[in-house]
């Protein structure tokens, strides 16, 4: 029997070891779902509830395991439905290829059903982005669509319309030109190492420096060796962007942890004291807390050309994988034997882990949100994949959980999209079934996906899901009062009952609202055998206060306070709680 034009796209995914595919199904994308069936003892689909699920597994899966992570779904609103997902994976740079369906071929652009121009909508998204015009094209396109998005670490989209899916090869209709099997499913890794000449500038810049500061990100997760002897030449600290949280173990004497806004104050010290800065493989956006341009001598390493310079003012620009960099440019450092720059980071560091200690220690009911990744932080095992939601759940999951171990962490970093904790974590547990997978989301950024807690259940992922229930956009709030100087509003959220829809998929469900019942409930959630949802009871007045509060954030918290925050006195009193117990 001929082979289909989708039986080749299956097939060339198999080739290119593509053995995993997160998707919705629907008559756009009939004829690939019988290729799917007949080649199911190859390659597994993962059946999400909606199809920015679909994309948002995609990728987690390309986060933790770094392969190409792959989607799919049908024509029209399938396609648009798998965008945020793939905004997501654009702006942290992960490989993730989309495949979607179009209506007939000769009904396009004629107002058919589900008619939308897929190839144009993804357009911005997508590195790579074209439609399959037949069985002699469709192992052509993959392979272009698979290496660039490897190579350009993005979004690669391939559109078939779904009477081209049925095609089948051999039908004549091959051009001369197209010579069969010329094309291969090979990737090349980029090897190109910097300049003999640029690795000595940045050694002699670096050299000459007194208060060396690294911000180690993404870029230097599989460099955590050469980030520490950088560290330990340079008697520097190590600045821990968010999505760079596993580069070094928490507890390491050389980090200082996380930085920005969900960041910590020997983080902020460190910046604003550094006389010479080391940016690898980190593209934090928020360059209020970088050092002031022209306060310090900057060397940056980073795979991409177009991003050296991009935050801060780079004098020396290093272009390349950060381990290769390192492993280069460590040879040619002197070690630096006054150690006063990371004393002093290390002594922020130990009481700033006090305070953070004090805070996830509290037994104040209402119970704080600190409280319960304080104590599950403590829970975890050595190789858990954690996955954190945006919005102040970022911030508990920043500065409580402890990296350590083989732990792997990530979030929405650029795009900071809601909803994409409990997605990423099926594409965590679908990549390692043996390991621990946790999801930690908010009550607004579940219930944005809420039904691929039913995903979970049905193939049997042990993912526990730690919801904190505070009724609020918590994030969207504070932002209103601290950085608008608004009263709140728009931003309450119908209670729902966590623990009993968790049951009602066919989760095991835990309610908790007593501070000295966390520890006991998250230990009994955690050895369940299957997925599980703990619903945390949590302050919804607790701010997510930042490392230092600027002058110019408490006037306007004053200000949204003078006008009338329905909770102002509330909120007044948990945030001097806090700042008492700080300078106390």
């Amino acid at each position: 029997m001929a082979k289909t034009t989708a039986d080749l796209l299956v097939e060339r995914l198999l080739d290119w070891d593509v053995d995993t595919i997160f998707g919705f199904p629907g008559d756009g994308i009939n004829g690939i779902f019988e290729a799917l069936r007949t080649h199911k003892d190859k390659m597994r689909f993962i059946q999400v509830r909606h199809e920015e699920a679909a994309a948002f597994a995609a990728c987690g899966y390309a986060k933790y395991t770094g392969r190409l992570g792959v989607c799919l779904a049908t024509s029209g609103p399938g396609g648009i439905h798998l965008l945020n997902g793939l905004y997501d994976a654009k702006s942290d740079g992960q490989p993730v290829l989309a495949i979607t369906g179009h209506t007939f071929h000769d009904l396009i652009n004629t107002h058919y059903q589900q008619d939308v121009d897929l190839d144009r909508v993804f357009m911005d998204v997508a590195e790579y982005n074209e439609r399959v015009m037949g069985p002699e094209h469709v192992v052509n396109v993959v392979d272009e669509a698979i290496k660039t998005a490897l190579t350009r670490h993005g979004v690669a989209h391939i559109t078939i319309p779904k009477d081209i899916q049925m095609w089948e090869l051999g039908e004549g209709t091959r051009s001369k030109a197209n010579i069969a099997h010329h094309s291969a499913d090979l990737f090349a890794p980029d090897g190109v190492a910097p300049p003999t000449a640029q690795l000595e500038r940045a050694a002699d810049l670096i050299n000459a420096g007194s208060n060396v500061a690294i911000m180690a990100g993404r870029g230097c997760l599989g460099a955590r060796d050469e980030v520490e002897q950088l560290a330990r030449t340079v008697s520097g600290p190590v600045i821990k962007p968010l999505l760079g949280k596993g580069v070094l173990p928490d507890d390491s004497p050389y980090t200082t942890g996380g930085i920005g806004l969900l960041g910590t104050a020997p983080s902020q010290d460190a910046l604003k004291e550094c006389d010479t800065l080391i940016i690898a493989g980190a593209g934090m956006p928020y360059m209020e807390f970088y050092p002031k341009p022209g306060q310090a001598k900057c060397v940056q390493i980073d795979y991409d050309p177009e991003r050296i310079g991009l935050r801060y003012p780079a004098d020396v620009g290093l272009v390349g994988d950060c381990g290769a960099v390192l492993r280069a440019l460590l040879p040619l450092l002197d070690q630096k034997t006054d150690l006063s720059f990371l004393q002093k980071a290390q002594d922020g560091k130990k009481d700033w882990d006090q305070l953070m200690n004090e805070r996830g220690t509290s037994t104040a009911v209402p119970m704080k949100p600190q409280v319960v990744t304080h104590h599950l932080s403590k829970l975890l095992r050595d190789d858990a994949i954690v996955s954190s939601d945006s919005g102040t759940i970022a911030t508990w999951s920043a500065r409580h959980i402890d990296m350590r171990g083989d732990m792997m962490f990530s979030l929405s970093g650029s795009l900071a999209t809601m909803a994409n904790s409990v997605p990423y974590s099926i594409g965590a547990a679908a990549a390692y079934p043996g390991r621990q997978v946790i999801s930690i989301v908010g009550d607004g950024g579940f219930t944005m996906l809420m039904g691929e807690l039913a995903t979970l259940v049905k193939y049997k992922m042990p993912v526990k899901v730690i919801i904190f229930k505070n009724n609020s956009l918590g994030q969207i709030k504070w932002e209103q009062i601290a950085q608008e100087g608004n009263p709140e509003y728009g931003v309450d959220l119908q209670p729902i009952d966590f623990a009993m829809y968790a049951r009602a998929c066919g989760a095991e469900g835990f309610s908790v609202d007593d501070p000295k019942q966390i520890e006991s409930t998250l230990r009994e959630a955690l050895a369940t055998a299957g997925p599980a949802v703990v619903e945390c009871v949590i302050d919804p007045n607790e701010p997510p206060m930042p490392g230092h509060i600027t002058v110019e954030q408490a006037k306007k918290f004053a200000s949204a306070m003078a006008r009338g925050d329905e909770n102002r006195w509330d909120i007044v009193r948990t945030v001097i709680r806090d700042k008492v117990r700080e300078v106390v």
